[in-house]
C-alpha cells in the first residue's frame, strides 16, 4: 500500500506539473517566502532520489543532493525525474543508518527502507501542501482539493462526511 500511495502522490505532482507555464513553475511566490514552485518539486524529488542513489550503500543522508537547477527551471526535466522516481521504488524493506548534522553536530539514526520511504511521502505531502499556496493564486490551474493533504486527513474527513 505504501508504494501504491507514493505513486498516487507523485502522478498528482505530475499532473500538476502538466499545467503550469514556464512562467508558473519559475514564479518567485511572495506567500513563499519567494520561493518557487520549482524549487519545491526539486526539493521532493531530490530526496526520493537520494534513498534511491544511496540505497546500496546502506547509509542515507539527506543533505548530500545535487540540487540540479534544471529540475526546478523545466517542468519536463521535473516530470522524467518523477517517472524515474516511480520506476524505482520497489526494493527490499533493509536496515539503513541515517545520517544528519544537526547543529554542528553529526547524529546517526537506525532506520530501514520501508520507514524512509513512508518519511518521504510524508515530506512531499508537506511540500505539496505548500505548492498548493502558489497554485491558488492563479485561478486557470486545476488542482484536486487532496493535492497537499495528507492521506490521514483525508480518511478522517471521509469519516466526518458519514
Amino acid at each position: 500500500m505504501l508504494i501504491p500511495s507514493i505513486q498516487n502522490t507523485l502522478n498528482e505532482l505530475n499532473d500538476l506539473l502538466s499545467q503550469l507555464s514556464a512562467d508558473d513553475y519559475t514564479c518567485q511566490c511572495h506567500g513563499l517566502s519567494n520561493a518557487t514552485i520549482g524549487e519545491h518539486t526539486r526539493h521532493i524529488i531530490e530526496l526520493f532520489q537520494c534513498l534511491e542513489n544511496q540505497y546500496e550503500s546502506g547509509v542515507i543522508n539527506y543533505d548530500s543532493r545535487k540540487r540540479d537547477y534544471a529540475i526546478q527551471t523545466c517542468t519536463e526535466t521535473a516530470k522524467s525525474a518523477i517517472e524515474t522516481v516511480k520506476n524505482n521504488l520497489e526494493k527490499p524493506n533493509k536496515n539503513f543508518l541515517l545520517h544528519q548534522v544537526i547543529d554542528g553536530e553529526t547524529l546517526e539514526i537506525e532506520s530501514n527502507y520501508n520507514r524512509e520511504l513512508l518519511y518521504n511521502l510524508e515530506h512531499c505531502i508537506h511540500h505539496q501542501a505548500l505548492i498548493k499556496v502558489a497554485v491558488l493564486q492563479n485561478d486557470s490551474i486545476k488542482i484536486d482539493e487532496n493535492f497537499g493533504v495528507a492521506r490521514s486527513t483525508i480518511e478522517y474527513r471521509n469519516q466526518c462526511a458519514q
